[in-house]
């Protein structure tokens, strides 16, 4: 064993390459190192991110209790809105909202049963479909009501489950219904009203919104109610009452000014309503006009009913018209060619009515032209001169307003 480590002793070496252990182990010692490079780096960006976070906690701490010592000491340094500023606002946004007083509001938002209504107060108003409009509507839309819609509302109500107004424009528009009847009974106009229910002493028509009776005394037609129904008739008013809530409508009225064409002399159709022992009542267009007994030939008639029978279609000629009473007198004697033609040959008769009434006009202008030539005694300063037809004149001029009642005028060959 001794000579075996004989053997060995001055044996020389070559010295181990470090480097080449670590080529030839690089696979084991890379990681390590690289591994704790990485944690020295992330260990210093940790701690820089902490002191910066630190640094804006500091930053922030000292501006929260500048803060609130300026808050603490002076509350209103460097604020524009001051407290008189607050309360001027709240007196600009603030209104009475009594019931009765009227507001300006703007339509925001529209459903099933109404809309929202902005009235710049601490709560929206509401508007009912109901309140929306003096008609009967079912949705607001119907009244041109959407958003965006801007009027004036008066506040009618409060819902006491969220304290909201509830708000009508039917209250404003009938209040201005009522002023437009007065309106236009003052000015004595014919309108159109639109029949909707009956009762037992007339008709019910709807006038600017409004539900109007018409007494059935003040309906110029026979017409039975139910016929009346959904109609348009042309109506006058009679009694305005907002008060009272009266208004009353005559169609007799509006009848009778809407035939101011009825003149004096001139052939109107009608037809045969009912028949009377002194005459008989027909209807001229909406009017019921009286042919008495007298006067419907020159013939006598004891019996009517022998001549004419409801519902006959006749020609008359007006000998009078009092458009105040809505009472007109009619005539077919006045159209006979020969006397008694009415009760023998009444088809003659209608054939020839314009032309007898013409000739008829004609005699009157001239009886007329005479008596005042007697009374000037044709002096040439009068003015008077005859014209082509024979007929001296100027005559209509100095006539009365409500024309001559000829019912006293006979044709010149019974004078």
């Amino acid at each position: 064993m001794a000579s075996l480590t004989h053997q060995f002793v001055g044996v020389k070496c070559s010295p181990i390459s470090t480097t080449r252990i670590i080529h030839s182990n690089k696979n084991l010692v890379n990681p390590i190192i690289i591994h704790t490079k990485q944690r020295i780096v992330s260990r210093a960006a940790a701690v820089a991110t902490t002191n910066a976070q630190t640094r804006e906690r500091i930053k922030l701490k000292e501006m929260f209790e500048e803060a609130y010592e300026r808050c603490r000491t002076a509350p209103m340094e460097g604020v524009a809105f001051t407290v008189e500023d607050f309360h001027s606002a709240l007196e600009k946004y603030d209104f009475d909202s009594e019931i009765g007083t009227k507001v300006k509001g703007t339509v925001f938002s529209v459903d099933a049963n109404g809309a929202l209504v902005d009235i710049t107060a601490k709560s929206s108003a509401y508007l009912p479909v109901q309140e929306a409009s003096i008609h009967n509507i079912k949705h607001v839309e119907e009244a041109g009501i959407f958003p965006g819609f801007r009027e004036e509302f008066v506040v009618i109500g409060e819902n006491e489950a969220d304290d909201s107004l509830v708000l009508s424009l039917r209250s404003i528009q009938y209040d201005l219904a009522w002023e437009r009847c007065r309106q236009l009974q003052a000015e004595d106009v014919v309108v159109k009203g639109k029949v909707v229910s009956a009762n037992k002493g007339g008709v019910v028509a709807l006038v600017e919104g409004l539900h109007g009776f018409i007494p059935f005394s003040q309906i110029s037609s026979k017409s039975t109610a139910e016929e009346l129904l959904e109609k348009e008739l042309p109506l006058k008013f009679v009694e305005v009452d907002q008060e009272q809530i009266r208004l009353i409508l005559s169609n007799r009225k509006a009848m009778a000014d809407s035939q101011t064409q009825l003149g004096i002399g001139s052939v109107v159709l009608g037809t045969v309503q009912s028949l009377k022992p002194y005459g008989a009542f027909i209807d001229i267009g909406g009017i019921n006009g009286l042919l008495h007994v007298s006067q419907i030939s020159h013939d006598r008639v004891s019996d009517i009913a022998t001549v004419l029978q409801p519902g006959d279609t006749l020609k008359v000629m007006i000998l009078s018209h009092d458009r105040e009473r809505g009472r007109v007198s009619l005539s077919t004697k006045k159209l006979e060619p020969t006397p008694g033609d009415m009760i023998r040959n009444p088809k003659l008769v209608f054939e020839k009515a314009e032309d007898m009434a013409q000739t008829f006009r004609q005699r009157i202008a001239q009886a007329e032209a005479m008596a005042r030539a007697d009374i000037l005694n044709f002096q040439p300063e009068s003015g008077l001169a005859l014209n082509s037809d024979g007929i001296l004149g100027p005559l209509t001029s100095e006539l009365p307003a409500e024309g001559l009642d000829l019912s006293e005028i006979f044709p010149a060959e019974e004078s």
